[in-house]
């Protein structure tokens, strides 16, 4: 039976980004070996939108008041691609992570699975 879902972030400066999850976003992790941190991320759902061109993949965490979580994450020096949009679906912005990665945080208007 599937247990849950795997996520992999491929970066030039993964030890900087594997800190900045660790150390930043403060989320729980096991050390699979050799430095290999495994973080457990908060609860998830998946959407699957059509794709015109080019099919790919995002990742954007959720939360529940964007310019709160905005304000701490800049507290703890996190730097934000651009201001809040405005989208039918909700608020949202990206973080930049260390080596040039971008990050998706978006506040939903839309019902969320979150709680099913």
């Amino acid at each position: 039976m599937i247990i849950g879902a795997h996520a992999i972030l491929y970066s030039k400066k993964a030890d900087e980004v594997r800190a900045f999850f660790r150390d930043i976003l403060k989320y729980p992790f096991v050390d699979a070996g050799h430095g290999w941190l495994i973080f457990a991320l908060p609860p998830a759902e998946l959407a699957v939108h059509p794709a015109e061109n080019e099919q790919y993949h995002e990742l954007y965490l959720m939360c529940d008041d964007i310019d709160k979580t905005i304000s701490d994450l800049k507290s703890r020096g996190v730097t934000f691609l651009r201001p809040v949009q405005d989208a039918s679906f909700g608020r949202v912005t990206a973080i930049q992570l260390p080596g040039g990665l971008e990050l998706g945080l978006y506040q939903p208007r839309h019902p969320t699975a979150l709680n099913l």
